[in-house]
């Protein structure tokens, strides 16, 4: 019997996603798994360091084995790397009762917005929250990847079934990826989702999931990201507010600056004291954090940073 998950995989000291290509294959990687096993997505946001989702499922440990081995494979062979990507286990969360599934898919789809990756949950490209009442909150089509080219974007001697359509720049759009009609039933209408995706965190959100006849515990912005690294509340919540600084450079700009110098090399080629050599270059050329360059230099926590 498929039930309803939250899931989440992070990592602690590497990112996940160093570039736009890398955001694409993972979330061309987890559709593609989602729709061979017959497991309907309801809400994805991919951040650099970790992702979640939200999928009906009756095997959750059997789909996020399906879906990160694909999408492991690929970036070990891209950056010449081994070994297990991210975390060994994932973190899981059964959610029941529509409250709590707004709820969650809410925090999902707000999740880059507490991250301070962006200042609203609209506006960030690795989510599914485009594809939600598209008509009334006036999305505009993408034209779509010729067919021919899909196969550079999917895993080799995979297909792309004939009802999903790709962007220019080969990701899986997300209208054709979640099931639409599944999660805008949930939220009835497009001003309800909108009240969602920009109402305050605060007691009201678990006040409201009283009204589910569960046993499943409220859903907060605390236990929801309880499988992340680096998660720390306080921060979210101010980012919530608008409190962030969005000119701080973030992983995707800092790895972008990482892979530029070191090409034709792999960040995973370089020693140690290479890796040193750039730290004083990133720290002062970006203000970037100790955590934030450790992870896109993939430092491990033994090796002391002077920034």
């Amino acid at each position: 019997m498929k039930k309803t998950y939250h899931l989440c995989l992070s990592s602690e000291n590497e990112v996940l996603f160093r570039c736009h290509e890398d955001f694409v294959r993972g979330i061309n990687c987890l559709c593609l798994v989602a729709r061979r096993m017959g497991y309907p997505l309801l809400a994805y946001a991919f951040m650099s360091n970790h992702v979640h989702l939200c999928v009906r499922t009756d095997s959750p440990e059997k789909f996020m084995r399906a879906f990160w081995f694909a999408y492991t494979r690929y970036f070990n062979s891209k950056y010449g790397r081994r070994g297990r990507l991210g975390e060994e286990k994932f973190f899981k969360l059964e959610i029941d009762g529509l409250y709590h599934l707004l709820t969650a898919i809410a925090y999902i789809l707000r999740n880059p917005m507490h991250h301070g990756v962006t200042g609203t949950p609209l506006g960030y490209p690795y989510s599914s929250v485009r594809a939600i009442f598209r008509k009334d909150i006036g999305w505009v089509d993408t034209p779509y990847l010729s067919r021919k080219h899909a196969y550079r974007h999917i895993p080799e001697r995979w297909s792309l079934p004939d009802d999903i359509e790709m962007d220019a720049s080969g990701m899986i759009l997300p209208q054709f990826a979640i099931d639409v009609a599944d999660v805008e039933h949930q939220f009835s209408t497009a001003r309800t989702f909108l009240y969602y995706m920009n109402r305050l965190s605060g007691e009201n959100w678990e006040k409201e999931q009283m009204q589910d006849t569960t046993s499943c515990p409220p859903i907060s912005l605390e236990n929801i990201e309880s499988g992340v690294f680096y998660q720390d509340v306080r921060t979210m919540l101010k980012n919530e507010h608008g409190r962030s600084n969005y000119n701080a450079v973030t992983d995707l700009q800092l790895c972008h600056e990482i892979d530029s110098v070191v090409m034709p090399r792999s960040v995973y080629d370089l020693s140690i004291e290479e890796k040193l050599r750039l730290v004083k270059h990133l720290s002062r050329q970006y203000y970037a954090s100790s955590a934030q360059i450790r992870r896109c230099l993939v430092l491990p926590d033994a090796v002391t940073l002077n920034v």
